[in-house]
Parts: structure tokens; C-alpha cells; sequence
């Protein structure tokens, strides 16, 4: 970095389009005093505003410039809000969009692309993924920003066949999109929807269609977890019918499961209980081989898990606990604390303030090496909800036992 200063003061380079804005805000001057170039002034308002992207380019542009703002801790942008436009917009120009033209390679001084590259980036990814689900989307997160910036970046200027890029193309969709699951896990809501939109793009000048639906699965997850109920519902649907000519059972039983979880929320029990109806009929006509190998954790007992939250949501506490007890996968950390978490939350609504609170203390010792602020904000509510109860015996022996747990400190004392 004191070498980048050195030049800009020596005259030797300008500000990019991430460090013009910054210095102009640093220094309370306009670009142009500052003898910038339009283009290092203007990349703010297109950093931070959340499209989908018209082009391949513009995708490769503008997720280059995320990478490099997220690195640097830019503040405007981890603290953005998703915005509600964006979520209609991308499912409509996705749903309409053409058949993606042959991907163009880039002038031939540039370096070549094959398809080891392409592997070296799956499993790269797939380790951080590994990672996420075990230690939650705080823990790592940096570190994948840094490796697509720095590593993945210059693999998209490179030289490559149509076939290697649509390759290319397809698994940077994925590493973003495990990008936008981690921002999304830490609640940097913003950045995590503008880093869905890029790997909604990407997932489509792919023609990976079945990821490009997952992708849309995902942001109706987000909108959902954020209030945005109807929009939560229709990018589900939008999922649905965008991939109905490749999809597979268990794709399906998400997107339905997904829809479930939004109606849920808006009170529609009899839409909700048909949603995962269908989810189960699909997900019963699974076959392992046929389905790509990132969709495979959704199984019986991930759907179960999103039964619960369904459940607990219509206030069917009793159907709530049932489906929570066949949730437990043993082996994915996270999704293991959410419905133990909602599995506690369902016994304080059904009245059983002690069971409630015993299995509030089994949630935090299994959660005690996640870094995730949707588990914090888990905790926080099963806390408010105590409130009424704080005198019994159970509610003050779980904050005895609880109070050095991080995650219950975490989530601060206004609640206790």
C-alpha cells in the first residue's frame, strides 16, 4: 500500500476505481481537484449499486471491483442494505434471457485458461466450503474474498476456449455464490445480494441453468431471513419454473422448501404445508447419481430442518418439535445449531419454558466454534422471547450456565 501511495504522489499512476472515491472522501475534495480521471470517481455509485449485470464484462468488472472494496474493509458497502428492486429485477432477467453466446476469449497476449485451472478453483472452493459449514461464514470468509481477487480475477481475462470458459464460468458462479453465503452468514446483507446478482450472471454465461436456479433459491433464503416475505416467495418460484425443463427432484423439493419457509412467515399455513408436500414428493423421487454433487446435502434430514422452521413459524409448535427431532445431520455444524435452536424455540412456545432452555444450552455447546452472526441473531431472539419468563428457575440457571459461552455474549446484554 505505501508503494501505491508513492506512485500516486510521484506522479507515476492514478487512484483506481475503488481508491479514487476514498481519497476524494479522505480528503474532502472533488475528483476533479484532485486531477482524476471520470472513471476513478465514478466506480463508487456503480460499487455500490446492485444490479444484475448486463454482460459478461460488466459481471467480470464490477465483481473484481467487490472483491477489492470487500478486501479493504470498505464500510459503505459491508454495511449496505439489499435492495428489494434488485431481487425482481435479476429473477425477470434471468427467466427472459437468451441462450448465453459463446463465451469470448480475451486478446492473445493474455495468459491461457485450461480446464486444470478450472479445477484448482472447484476445490479450492470446495475446501472453503468445507470450512463455512463447519465454522460458520465469519471464520474464513476474508480469505476466500482474497483468493477470488487475487487468484480467480486473473483467470477471467484470460485466454480460453468456449468450452473452458463456459467451464470457468460455471465454477467462479459457484465460488461467488459460496461468497455471498458467507457475507450472508455474517449479515453484511448488501454485499452478500450484490455477490448473488454476479453469480447469478456468471451461473448464466455458464449455462449452468440448475446452479442459476439454486443461486435464486439462495436470495429467496436471504429475503426471507430479512422479512421480504413475497419477494422471498417469488424468486423461489421464479427458481421453479426457470429450471423446470433440467431440473432435478431434489432441486425441486429446495425451491418448494424455500417457498414454504416464506409462506410460513406471511402466516399461510395451508400454502406453507402444501409447499413442503411437495417438496417430500420430490425429494422421494431422488436418485444420488443424477444430481450435482452441491446440492446433495439437501436430504431428508435437511428437509426436515426446514419443516421445523415452518412449523415454528405457523406456531404448530407440537409439529415443530416432531420434525426438529429428525433434523439432526451429525455432521453439518451449523445447520445442526439452527434446529436445535428452532427445536428450543418450539418447546418455549408450547409452553415447556425448562425443556426450552435445556436444549438453548445443548444449541450453544454444539455452536461454541461458529463464527456466525445469524447464529447470534438466532440467539438473540430466543432471548427476547425468555423475557416474560425471566423469573423461573430454569430462565436463571440457563444464564448461569450460559454466560461464558460466546455466542450468548454475543448477543449483548440488552436482551438478558
Amino acid at each position: 500500500m505505501k508503494r501505491r501511495i508513492a506512485s500516486w504522489e510521484n506522479g507515476h499512476s492514478q487512484p483506481d476505481d475503488f481508491y479514487g472515491p476514498l481519497l476524494c472522501d479522505a480528503l474532502g475534495v472533488t475528483g476533479t481537484e484532485l486531477g482524476l480521471r471520470p472513471s476513478a470517481v465514478d466506480g463508487e455509485p456503480q460499487l455500490l449499486e446492485a444490479r444484475y449485470p448486463p454482460t459478461p464484462d460488466t459481471a467480470v468488472s464490477a465483481v473484481d471491483r467487490l472483491w477489492r472494496a470487500d478486501l479493504n474493509g470498505y464500510e459503505p458497502l459491508l454495511t449496505s442494505e439489499p435492495s428489494e428492486h434488485a431481487w425482481s429485477d435479476a429473477s425477470l432477467r434471468w427467466l427472459v434471457a437468451p441462450e448465453p453466446a459463446p463465451t469470448q476469449a480475451a486478446d492473445r497476449t493474455s495468459s491461457r485458461v485450461g480446464l486444470a485451472d478450472v479445477a484448482m478453483v472447484k476445490a479450492t472452493s470446495d475446501t472453503f466450503a468445507s470450512l463455512d459449514d463447519q465454522f460458520g461464514g465469519e471464520h474464513a470468509r476474508h480469505a476466500v474474498i482474497q483468493y477470488l481477487s487475487r487468484d480467480v480475477a486473473p483467470l477471467l481475462g484470460g485466454r480460453y476456449t468456449e468450452g473452458v470458459g463456459r467451464a470457468l464460468f460455471s465454477t467462479v458462479a459457484e465460488a461467488t455464490l459460496l461468497a455471498g453465503w458467507m457475507s450472508y452468514d455474517a449479515c453484511h446483507h448488501g454485499l452478500a445480494q450484490r455477490y448473488f446478482l454476479q453469480a447469478l450472471r456468471f451461473a448464466q454465461d455458464g449455462g449452468d441453468r440448475r446452479l442459476a436456479g439454486s443461486i435464486l433459491s439462495a436470495m429467496s433464503h436471504q429475503a426471507t431471513f430479512l422479512g421480504r416475505h413475497t419477494e422471498a416467495a417469488t424468486l423461489a418460484r421464479a427458481a421453479r419454473m426457470g429450471i423446470s425443463g433440467v431440473a432435478t427432484p431434489t432441486l425441486m423439493a429446495q425451491f418448494h422448501a424455500m417457498e414454504a419457509r416464506a409462506l410460513a412467515r406471511t402466516g399461510d399455513k395451508r400454502g406453507c404445508e402444501q409447499a413442503l408436500t411437495e417438496a417430500a414428493r420430490f425429494l422421494d423421487r431422488r436418485n444420488s447419481g443424477d444430481e450435482p454433487e452441491w446440492i446433495t446435502y439437501f436430504d431428508d434430514a435437511e428437509l426436515a430442518a426446514e419443516a421445523a422452521h415452518c412449523f415454528r413459524d405457523v406456531n404448530s409448535a407440537r409439529q415443530a418439535v416432531e420434525h426438529a427431532g429428525n433434523a439432526m445431520s451429525g455432521s453439518h455444524v451449523r445447520p445442526d445449531f439452527f434446529v436445535t435452536m428452532v427445536l428450543a424455540d418450539a418447546h418455549l412456545r408450547a409452553g415447556d419454558v425448562e425443556e426450552a432452555c435445556r436444549v438453548a444450552l445443548d444449541a450453544l455447546d454444539l455452536g461454541e466454534q461458529l463464527r456466525s452472526a445469524r447464529c447470534v441473531s438466532y440467539l438473540r431472539e430466543f432471548r427476547a422471547a425468555l423475557t416474560p419468563h425471566g423469573t423461573t428457575t430454569a430462565v436463571r440457571e440457563l444464564h448461569e450456565q450460559a454466560a461464558d459461552h460466546r455466542l450468548w455474549l454475543a448477543t449483548g446484554r440488552e436482551s438478558a
